[in-house]
């Protein structure tokens, strides 16, 4: 299928790790002003778009903007760059890797060291190389020239990886998790904003920040507790089993191409489940479903509990690769929830409740 993919793209490619989203979340608002009646940012960096905002009920869609990424810890005399995570990495994914430092006077490349295999003993070769074992290396030939390049304490980095289209209907990128579900909020939005004339409900669509650091609720919270939302759909990643060695016993069969993954338990309501399995039974959309018997590790548990509480569903894109610099979805997973969520609110009227009975 031929799809124009050019603002997730320009979206996928913007750096933005946790707490330094402010170039991701930009190129969304800028997308958002195209069509969504408001658009705004607040103070902590979330971003809203809303369509039909005198509607009722009113909807929240929530998917995290943040990426994982690299912070720069100490530069030592030498220039060399030392780092610690921005969120769950894999080590071992970050070896031979090339880096964009965030510096202060703009982009800065450079590459993450370790020392050669050919140096290394025996027992050193079958370990697994740790965080503070890497280096990043700009080229500077002291402290001095790091400065120079505008780099400091504190700067973050991401992965220098574009994204990239496979075979089919597959892209990969770095920041899939859960640059996607902001994409996916706002297609979601956008469909409904071109039917608006018969639309109840209001939806904003938020591109929340710091879910990969957000222990809390990131921000999630405040930009619910703000919102004051009646219902909430929360847009994040699940793991795709449809690669060797997974334990399809632990996380359930979900494949690329398999549809949006519903979750019952936790934080997700199970009214919210079930009206939106059903719709997505009704309008002929693919869909699994995931159990989760504890927290959901998403935007979901910082809203669900909100003020007096907030009925709230969650709705997945299965992802090859999780935390790497190589994240692989399947395009019609992506619009196949917008318009998933497009259609469960559509049917949302002034009287819906979803009280348990």
């Amino acid at each position: 299928m031929n799809r124009d993919i050019s603002f997730l793209e320009r979206l996928l490619d913007a750096p933005g790790p946790s707490g330094f989203e402010v170039r991701a979340a930009r190129v969304w608002r800028e997308e958002a002003e195209t069509f969504a009646s408001e658009v705004r940012v607040d103070v902590s960096g979330n971003s809203f778009a809303t369509v039909n905002p005198g509607g009722h009920p009113r909807v929240m869609l929530a998917g995290h903007i943040d990426e994982i990424g690299l912070q720069v810890t100490h530069v030592d005399e030498d220039g060399f760059l030392y780092v610690d995570q921005i969120g769950g990495w894999d080590p071992q994914v970050l070896v031979g890797q090339r880096v964009l430092v965030l510096g202060r006077d703009g982009d800065v490349p450079g590459v993450i060291g370790k020392k050669a295999i050919h140096l290394m003993q025996a027992e050193e070769r079958r370990k697994s190389s740790r965080v503070n074992q890497l280096w990043v290396d700009v080229g500077a030939e002291d402290r001095d020239a790091v400065v120079a390049l505008g780099v400091r304490v504190g700067d973050p980095m991401v992965i220098s990886q574009g994204m990239v289209r496979l075979a089919g209907e597959l892209i990969a990128s770095r920041a899939i998790d859960d640059r996607i579900g902001a994409f996916v909020v706002l297609e979601a939005i956008r469909i409904l904003e071109r039917e608006s004339s018969e639309l109840l409900a209001s939806a904003t669509a938020v591109a929340t920040v710091q879910e990969e650091i957000g222990y809390q609720g990131g921000g999630a919270r405040p930009s619910a507790y703000a919102l004051k939302p009646d219902i909430a759909l929360v847009v994040d990643v699940t793991f795709s089993t449809d690669v060797p060695d997974i334990d399809k016993k632990e996380v359930g069969e979900h494949s690329l191409g398999g549809g949006p993954v519903l979750s019952r338990g936790s934080a997700a309501h199970n009214n919210v489940f079930e009206m939106l399995a059903e719709v997505a039974d009704l309008e002929g959309i693919p869909h699994t479903i995931q159990a989760s018997p504890r927290a959901t590790r998403t935007d979901a548990d910082g809203i669900h509990l909100t003020r007096s509480g907030v009925p709230t569903g969650l709705i997945s894109v299965p992802n090859r690769y999780m935390h790497s610099p190589n994240e692989v979805v399947n395009l019609d997973d992506l619009f196949h929830t917008a318009q998933l969520i497009a259609a469960f609110i559509r049917r949302l009227n002034p009287e819906v409740d979803f009280t348990p009975r």
